[in-house]
């Protein structure tokens, strides 16, 4: 017997939603990508030529209350998150969320407070890819105690040299963004996949470039760190750090560290590298091919619409635990104190 068709459709069509989840969804039998709303008519108009899209809507409110869908994948910055979803859920719509979860910890609560009302939708926001394919083995490494007690861990990345010259991104532009700060919050849900969850958070940040100018030319503030220093307790008792940084030019690429009382654990370019209490040195890290995940975010999405497996990557209640370390990770910085996790208050 046929599937029955899923048709979905599309809020937000930049690169990483063409790339992936319209390429993606379009790979799979029986699922119909049936409508697109973009930012502006000319865009939702090209990417409707492009992926042969039947239906383009002017406004996305009209797309998600239309009867032609049955699914919603939301590929908007932030702060659209919410509203569309809690809008396709009203119309019993599966959603499909880009990452960042929403603009602050409160938004993110709503979402998942609507959605756990809703058992038979499904929801689902687009997993931080990066460690993917090492996540399994790394997990599977510290259930057989090659680190031993976890002690530290610590996450460094940066964009390189502090570009003074630039425009303001959608990444700077707090209305756009909320609390999210660069790839804070994909380290933390990585990092979360691993070991779990923050218990604290102190956090330090500077912004040196305080204006910008947006698309029109008008000069906006700048209210995002350009170098930012988190240190968190984590529930698994490790000391956690944190520095997520626009300025520290030459500093290499992106690295994660699991520090451990009998071994090591380096991830760095999508490789994972080790070494145990008297090696000379780290040493790469075999993944074994069933341990390797690969993307298929699509595939998972509309396998779990139709009942054949639940969402594994990524749940709402994990964004909403990475939206309180972000949220938790602003008010240190406001308040020049340490938050505790959970967060006993939401920001209105």
């Amino acid at each position: 017997m046929l599937p029955e068709p899923v048709r979905v459709g599309i809020v937000g069509a930049g690169q990483n939603t063409r790339a992936r989840h319209i390429t993606g969804l379009r790979k799979i039998e029986h699922v119909e990508i049936v409508s697109v709303c973009n930012r502006s008519g000319a865009s939702s108009e090209k990417v409707a030529r492009e992926f042969g899209i039947p239906t383009v809507y002017d406004r996305w409110r009209d797309l998600v209350a239309a009867g032609d869908t049955d699914a919603i994948v939301i590929g908007t910055w932030p702060y659209l998150h919410c509203p569309v979803t809690l809008m396709a859920l009203e119309h019993n719509k599966h959603v499909l969320c880009e990452s960042r979860m929403a603009m602050n910890a409160r938004q993110a609560h709503l979402m998942l407070e609507v959605a756990d009302d809703l058992p038979d939708l499904v929801t689902q926001i687009v997993p931080a890819p990066e460690t993917l394919g090492v996540d399994q083995t790394i997990r599977r490494l510290i259930a057989e105690d090659y680190l031993g007690e976890l002690l530290a861990i610590e996450v460094r990345t940066s964009a390189g040299f502090l570009d003074r010259e630039s425009p303001l991104h959608w990444r700077q532009d707090h209305d756009l963004s909320g609390f999210n700060i660069m790839s804070l919050g994909i380290w933390y849900e990585e990092v979360m996949r691993w070991v779990g969850e923050a218990t604290s958070v102190s956090a330090q940040g500077k912004t040196w470039v305080t204006t910008r100018p947006d698309e029109s030319g008008a000069r906006r503030a700048v209210r995002i760190p350009e170098h930012l220093n988190v240190m968190a307790e984590m529930a698994c008792g490790a000391l956690a750090h944190f520095r997520i940084s626009a300025v520290a030019g030459l500093t290499g690429p992106a690295e994660a560290w699991l520090f451990g009382e009998k071994g090591t654990l380096m991830f760095r370019e999508g490789k994972l590298f080790g070494g145990r209490r008297g090696d000379a040195d780290l040493g790469p890290i075999e993944i074994p091919p069933e341990e390797a995940q690969l993307w298929r975010v699509e595939e998972e999405f509309i396998d779990a619409i139709r009942g054949v497996a639940p969402i594994r990557l990524t749940r709402f209640e994990d964004g909403v635990k990475y939206m309180e370390f972000t949220e938790a990770v602003h008010r240190s910085m406001a308040n020049g104190c340490a938050v505790s996790l959970p967060l006993q208050s939401l920001t209105m």
